[in-house]
């Protein structure tokens, strides 16, 4: 599993383009990467916007489901999981404002990590995915908290409970997309609205995004545990076995409650 992050400034504004094709699936190694490089980029004063962006069809197609222990999420240890989760709360530590351009899918983890992020500049055809409950499986990524405070409880639930695909206009519509432009312009779009951020006085911008967010990292720190915990129930199902075979195969699942 090869991966790829590149970072480049531009005034007052950095880009982060993550890259592991074929469908930019998020790993340990990855999340890691990602983390590190916002919270290195929070003791850069240069920097005052990031736009975090991928490369290829797909924003981050979830995590791998399929190959390895855990799945192909990696890991050093017995719980690469829990791991992956720690990986993700790192990206709450980080102070700047992120911006992220949303090309194509975003699903499970992939919609996880767009929703971390402050906004989210989307192209039409853009795909937001809660896919766990077609997993027969609970969601994660803290996205049991993070996504109904970003677009409400009730949508947060059609989401989920659906396993819906939400596609790029019906996104800007119920706000988990904020702006909605053509394919070949998300990229730059995603820019324009960093320097916009990042016209601000930088300490007023930090101060106000620490007011917004406020209670945010601990909120996810324990959305992250309560998920991490159903899901190592579910995972042992037959249910849950069937769901990634199902989906897969590109087909309903036959559940049986088991």
């Amino acid at each position: 599993m090869t991966h790829t992050l590149t970072v480049r400034s531009s005034g007052h504004v950095t880009e982060i383009v993550f890259s592991n094709p074929p469908n930019n699936h998020a790993n340990v190694a990855l999340l890691r990467e990602i983390g590190e490089t916002l919270l290195a980029l929070d003791a850069d004063p240069a920097c005052r916007a990031i736009v975090l962006a991928s490369d290829g069809k797909a924003f981050c197609a979830g995590a791998d489901l399929v190959g390895g222990k855990g799945g192909g999420v990696g890991g050093s240890g017995d719980d690469p999981v829990r791991e992956f989760y720690d990986q993700a709360l790192r990206i709450y530590e980080a102070q700047k404002p992120v911006v992220a351009a949303i090309q194509g899918a975003a699903v499970g983890a992939g919609l996880g990590l767009a929703v971390s992020a402050d906004f989210r500049v989307a192209a039409p055809e853009a795909r937001f995915v809660a896919n766990f409950t077609r997993l027969a499986f609970h969601p994660g990524f803290a996205l049991s908290t993070t996504l109904p405070r970003l677009i409400g409880h009730q949508k947060a639930a059609l989401m989920l409970l659906t396993s819906r695909r939400i596609k790029g206009e019906e996104a800007l519509d119920m706000g988990l997309a904020d702006e909605l432009v053509p394919l070949a312009d998300v990229r730059h779009a995603a820019h324009r609205l960093a320097g916009e951020i990042a016209e601000g006085g930088p300490l007023g911008v930090l101060a106000t995004r620490r007011t917004l967010r406020a209670g945010l990292y601990e909120a996810v720190r324990d959305a992250l545990a309560h998920e991490h915990a159903e899901q190592s129930v579910l995972r042992n199902t037959a249910d849950h076995r069937e769901g990634i075979l199902s989906v897969a195969e590109r087909r309903p699942g036959r559940f049986t409650g088991s």
